[in-house]
């Protein structure tokens, strides 16, 4: 399913800080070329994507080669991560990567439901995949994996991320997203999107009953940080009928154990 998402800030600085814009569009370029990864994309699909002229596309990307940020394959042409993304991350990773305190709790997940197993981190308003563990159970489904993007209130992690903000952040999420029912159909409308998201908070977790590819389900649970704020997500899928109303219970249940115990690591990390 190839759709484009883009990373909208609550507070809309471009029309006031000088450079701002520029910044803001080398970003959505940045944002593009990372998710495309070893693969890399051609100029014309970023600047499709990005919702930039050609030239202007082109002007930034030379710009973002100059400082290392990014890289062109002289055989192909596609654009690819720069070194210099790779030095920025080792830094940042220290801070904000917790793949390394959460790797054995995603992979004890998997392990005890035999379904695939996910953490995602929210980034503004969309959710990232960071980690995957798949479970032993041999049919699986393949919506999620590493560097996924989906807006929040999408697939389960955004769901259950979305969920437990602030009424008046959700509010302003919904401000900022008026055309969501025309890219993600019918079922993400915004009455029946916030019916799914009082669900959730009175149920604990999140269940995505096949809105992103039929017959695929998902389950999501908050991880939070030690102030509170839901800023990572725990998340199942699998085949329709192994998320039946008699397992479906027994799947929440291990599920929110499994970010609460996340949660309390982050919160004894100091992070």
């Amino acid at each position: 399913m190839d759709r484009e998402h883009r990373n909208v800030h609550i507070v809309d600085t471009r029309s006031t800080i000088p450079g701002a814009q520029s910044v803001s569009r080398a970003a959505r370029l940045l944002r593009l070329v990372t998710q495309a990864g070893d693969d890399g994309m051609p100029s014309a699909e970023l600047s499709r994507r990005a919702d930039l002229t050609r030239p202007t596309t082109h002007r930034l990307l030379q710009a973002l080669q100059h400082e290392g940020l990014v890289d062109q394959d002289d055989r192909t042409g596609r654009w690819t991560p720069g070194p210099e993304l790779y030095l920025m991350g080792t830094v940042a990773a220290s801070r904000y990567d917790i793949t390394p305190i959460a790797r054995d709790i995603v992979r004890s997940l998997a392990v005890r439901t035999e379904e695939s197993a996910f953490l995602s981190v929210r980034r503004g308003d969309e959710t990232v995949c960071l980690l995957r563990e798949e479970g032993s159970f041999p049919i699986r489904s393949f919506v999620l994996s590493e560097g996924v993007r989906f807006p929040l209130g999408v697939a389960s992690a955004g769901l259950a991320i979305l969920a437990f903000l602030p009424p008046h952040d959700v509010d302003a999420y919904f401000e900022r997203h008026p055309g969501f029912a025309a890219e993600w159909g019918a079922s993400h409308a915004e009455p029946r999107l916030r019916a799914r998201l009082r669900e959730t908070t009175e149920r604990g977790y999140a269940l995505n009953s096949g809105l992103i590819v039929e017959g695929s389900y998902g389950l999501g649970a908050a991880v939070f940080t030690r102030e509170g704020h839901p800023q990572w997500a725990l998340s199942l899928t699998g085949v329709q009928f192994r998320f039946g109303p008699d397992r479906l219970a027994e799947l929440g249940r291990t599920l929110l154990a499994h970010a609460h115990q996340l949660t309390s690591r982050i919160v004894a990390s100091g992070r």
